[in-house]
């Protein structure tokens, strides 16, 4: 990680709450307000942003920890910010508290923690996971077409 990342360095982002960022679970609208996976969403990409800049070539980051607070509504066609500001480094990990407000105020509140990583150990730890699971897909439907045939010739 390039150096100049300094306690209390702050990057904010700001969107507007549309019908599709309302809080939904099971595919059905429990309240026509801002969703909490939703603003932790911004929350993170705030901390992303904050860190992009300070990243060597060979490097990226990943989501690690979240632990978030969400203590006010947003409603549709409102405006809200999130805030991500640096507490510290510990090691690979990169350390923000994270605020969101809207125009009556605070929203959410928390910590939002990052690891560094080598983006081709991330790339081959990728690949390595779609290659199981193409081989776990692939098992699975050989064990069904077996299961099948052997169901018709009974």
């Amino acid at each position: 990680m390039r150096s100049g990342l300094a306690d209390g360095t702050a990057t904010t982002v700001e969107t507007v709450v549309t019908v599709n960022m309302v809080a939904r679970l099971g595919g059905k609208q429990i309240h026509p307000v801002l969703a909490t996976a939703q603003m932790i969403e911004w929350m993170e990409w705030a901390g992303r942003k904050l860190i992009l800049p300070y990243l060597e070539e060979s490097e990226d980051a990943v989501g690690y920890a979240i632990d978030i607070v969400h203590v006010a509504p947003t409603l549709v066609g409102e405006s809200f910010s999130t805030t991500a500001v640096f507490r510290s480094r510990q090691g690979t990990r990169i350390i923000t508290d994270v605020v969101a407000r809207n125009c009556r105020g605070i929203i959410g509140h928390g910590v939002f923690t990052q690891v560094l990583v080598e983006k081709k150990t991330l790339a081959d730890r990728i690949l390595n996971i779609q290659h199981q699971s193409r081989t776990g897909l692939q098992h699975n439907l050989d064990d069904q077409t077996t299961k099948e045939a052997g169901s018709e010739s009974k």
